[in-house]
């Protein structure tokens, strides 16, 4: 894949949080999925994981469908009325790389895992993030954050940053007890690193 002189990366000049590598992208994803959140006691939303279909769009880059994919797909995602696996793999002719879902530490706090196991074969094909950085969103305040995840475990990448996110924040207050809601959402992250080549 030739990435060009600019980075692939495109960031908001205005921010400092996230910094962009100096290496090329290993792949490039289309996130397609849902954020999923629980009322607490003081009326507020929490997060309670995220489960997301991520496909291939590396061969895109550079075309004039990349810059706004997310978008595309959220138009069509977001009239789709169930919320399952299957709806999502439905939308898309693109090749599925695999799942992004939360595992629980044993302190009790989630990590994101980017978990391609099932399509490349390759029992490592997966990595466990923490997010080191963030910024909002400079699309507006209904699109999730802009993150920066490092490795923890796993051999997929060594960083995934998440960007160009469209949607998946939740309302700003609920009623204490209510029932957990599931957002949709569309996003592109960028892989770098890891020693995974099947893929």
């Amino acid at each position: 894949m030739e990435w060009g002189q600019a980075s692939a990366l495109q960031l908001p000049d205005n921010q400092t949080a996230l910094v962009a590598p100096t290496s090329d992208p290993s792949s490039l994803a289309l996130g397609v999925g849902v954020q999923n959140f629980t009322c607490g006691s003081d009326g507020t939303y929490a997060s309670s994981g995220v489960l997301t279909k991520l496909f291939d769009i590396t061969c895109l880059y550079g075309s004039d469908s990349f810059s706004t994919i997310q978008t595309d797909a959220y138009s069509f995602w977001y009239n789709v009325s169930l919320q399952t696996s299957d709806a999502v793999s439905d939308l898309t002719t693109l090749p599925l790389f695999g799942e992004l879902y939360h595992v629980v530490g044993s302190d009790g706090s989630l990590s994101p895992e980017f978990d391609f196991t099932s399509t490349t074969f390759d029992d490592d094909a997966f990595v466990v993030t923490a997010p080191i950085a963030s910024i909002p969103a400079p699309t507006g305040s209904s699109d999730i954050d802009w993150q920066q995840l490092n490795q923890t475990s796993g051999s997929l990448a060594d960083q995934v940053f998440v960007v160009n996110t469209v949607a998946g924040q939740p309302p700003s207050s609920c009623d204490a007890g209510s029932d957990p809601i599931s957002v949709k959402y569309t996003a592109q992250y960028f892989f770098y690193g890891g020693s995974i080549s099947s893929y």
